[in-house]
C-alpha cells in the first residue's frame, strides 16, 4: 500500500512525461511542414528552374610559345629507279632447231631470284643452259654483237670487258678480232663457251667459198678457151680459129662476165667473214645504267619462256614515297629535311627529292624522299613509316591562338575577339606561322597579352 507522498510524486512525473510527448509532437510536425515547404514548388518556379543557363562565349587563353610547322604523312619504303627487265632477243643462236641439238623453244633453266644484288658480270639467269649477263651501260642491248658491228653498244661492251679484266684491244666501238678474243676469254672464265658460228653459219660459209672456187674455175676456163683460140690463129693448133672480130668480142664479154662473177663471189665471202666469228647474242647481255643494282621482282620461273618482262630491277638506293594533301605539298621544297620513323620508333633522315605538281590543292600529291643512309630502313622495302617534314619555325616565342579564334572582317583584315571582364573587344592581328591547329598572331595597334582569353565559340 502506497503512501500519500509517493502518490503525489507519481502523479507529478506522469504529467511531465505527457507534456514532453506533446512538445515533441509539435516539433516534429513543424519540421515536417518546413521540409515539405522547401520541396514543394509552384509551376512558375519549376519552369524557371528548368531553363538553360544564359549562354556565354567559349574562350581559350592566349599562349606565348615557340611554334614549329611540319607536314606529317605516311610513306612507304621503296628502292629507287625501278625499271622493267627483259631480254632483247634469243639466248644462244636462236629458237630455230639446228643440227647441234638446240631446242625449238627458249626455256628458263635457272630462274632469277628476287632480292639479289647484281654486280657487273653477274649471271642473272640461264636459258637453255646459256647465261644472261649483267653489264653496266646506258644504251640498251637491242641486237647481236659480233665481228663487223659498230656503235655505242659495242663501245659499252668493250669498256665492260676492260673493267672485268679482259682487254679487247681498244674501245673504238668496232667489234674486231680483239673484242672477239676478249669475249671468248670472258665466257670461259665464267664456265661457259662463247657463241661460236652455228651450223647454219658454217654451211653458209662453205657455200660462199664454193661459189668463189666455181667462179675462179669459170674464169680460168674462159681465159683458157681464149688462149687456145689465139694459138689456133698462129697455126699451132689444128682447131679452126675464129676468123671474125665478132668472135673476139664474144670471148671478151665472156671473160669480163666470169671476172665479175668472181668479184661478186669474193665480195659475198668477204662480207660474211667480216661477221663470222665469236658473237654475243642479243639475249645474253642486259645493260643496266647503274651497278650494283637490286633485282626487285621476278616474273618468270624455271621452265617458262622468257618472251616478255622477266622482272623489275632497281638501284640499291632507298627512297620513301609519300602522298600528302595538295595544300601541304605547296609548302614543300626540294632539299627539305624529312624525319622517317618506323613502327618500332627507330628513325632515319632523308631529303625531299621530288614533289609532283601541287597546283590542285584538293588532290593528293606524290612526294619522293631520298635516304642516303637508310639505317633501320635498309632491307625494309614495303614497310610503312611516319614522314615528318619541317616547313617553318617561329623566331623564338610568339603569341599563339587556336585557328578557330581567327575571324576575317569584311575588309579582309584578321581579328580576334578578346574577353575583358564583361566586355568583348575586337583586336586586329597579323597572322603568321600555323601548326597543329594553332597560329601565330601579332596585334595591329591594339594590345594582346599572353593569358588573355580569346573567343573561339559563342
Amino acid at each position: 500500500m502506497s503512501r500519500p507522498g509517493e502518490d503525489a510524486i507519481s502523479r507529478i512525473g506522469g504529467g511531465r512525461r505527457r507534456l514532453g510527448v506533446a512538445v515533441s509532437a509539435v516539433v516534429l510536425v513543424g519540421a515536417g511542414g518546413w521540409f515539405a515547404g522547401t520541396q514543394v514548388q509552384s509551376p512558375a518556379d519549376a519552369a524557371a528552374a528548368h531553363q538553360a543557363p544564359k549562354a556565354g562565349p567559349v574562350t581559350v587563353a592566349v599562349v606565348r610559345q615557340s611554334l614549329t610547322a611540319s607536314v606529317v604523312a605516311t610513306g612507304s619504303v621503296e628502292f629507287a629507279s625501278p625499271r622493267p627487265l627483259s631480254l632483247a632477243g634469243p639466248v644462244g643462236s636462236g629458237a630455230a632447231a639446228g643440227t647441234d641439238g638446240e631446242g625449238t623453244e627458249q626455256r628458263v633453266t635457272k630462274a632469277p631470284v628476287a632480292g639479289t644484288k647484281i654486280k657487273e658480270g653477274d649471271v642473272l639467269m640461264t636459258v637453255n643452259g646459256r647465261p644472261v649477263f649483267a653489264l653496266g651501260g646506258s644504251v640498251p642491248m637491242y641486237r647481236t654483237l659480233g665481228p663487223g658491228t659498230s656503235g655505242d653498244d659495242v663501245t659499252q661492251l668493250q669498256k665492260a670487258l676492260k673493267r672485268l679484266g679482259f682487254d679487247p684491244g681498244g674501245t673504238s666501238g668496232t667489234y674486231g678480232q680483239g673484242t672477239a678474243t676478249a669475249v671468248a676469254d670472258w665466257y670461259r672464265s665464267e664456265g661457259y663457251d662463247a657463241q661460236e658460228p652455228s651450223s647454219a653459219d658454217q654451211q653458209q660459209l662453205g657455200s660462199l667459198e664454193q661459189a668463189v672456187s666455181a667462179a675462179q674455175e669459170a674464169l680460168l676456163t674462159t681465159n683458157s678457151a681464149a688462149g687456145e683460140e689465139s694459138s689456133s690463129e698462129t697455126g699451132s693448133s689444128s682447131t679452126p680459129a675464129p676468123q671474125t672480130s665478132t668472135d673476139k668480142q664474144v670471148h671478151e664479154i665472156q671473160v669480163e662476165s666470169a671476172q665479175k662473177a668472181l668479184d661478186l663471189a669474193n665480195g659475198a665471202l668477204s662480207g660474211f667473214k667480216a661477221t663470222y666469228g665469236t658473237k654475243v647474242p642479243a639475249g645474253e647481255v642486259v645493260f643496266l645504267p647503274k651497278l650494283p643494282a637490286r633485282l626487285d621482282k621476278v616474273s618468270v620461273k624455271t621452265g617458262d619462256t622468257p618472251s616478255a618482262q622477266i622482272g623489275t630491277v632497281t638501284s640499291s638506293d632507298v627512297v620513301v614515297q609519300a602522298a600528302v594533301p595538295g595544300t601541304d605539298a605547296q609548302l614543300l621544297r626540294h632539299g627539305m629535311t624529312a624525319r622517317l620513323t618506323t613502327a618500332d620508333g627507330e628513325s632515319a633522315q632523308g631529303t625531299v627529292d621530288v614533289v609532283a605538281d601541287a597546283s590542285d590543292s584538293t588532290a593528293a600529291v606524290q612526294v619522293r624522299i631520298t635516304v642516303p643512309e637508310p639505317g633501320p630502313l635498309a632491307g625494309e622495302a614495303g614497310a610503312a613509316v611516319k614522314v615528318t617534314i619541317k616547313v617553318g619555325a617561329s623566331d623564338g616565342k610568339v603569341l599563339t591562338v587556336p585557328m578557330a579564334a581567327i575571324h576575317t572582317a569584311s575588309d579582309g583584315r584578321a581579328r580576334v575577339k578578346v574577353e575583358r571582364g564583361d566586355v568583348v573587344t575586337d583586336v586586329h592581328v597579323t597572322v603568321g606561322l600555323s601548326a597543329a591547329g594553332v597560329v601565330e598572331v601579332k596585334p595591329d595597334g591594339g594590345a594582346l597579352k599572353a593569358g588573355e582569353r580569346v573567343v573561339v565559340g559563342e
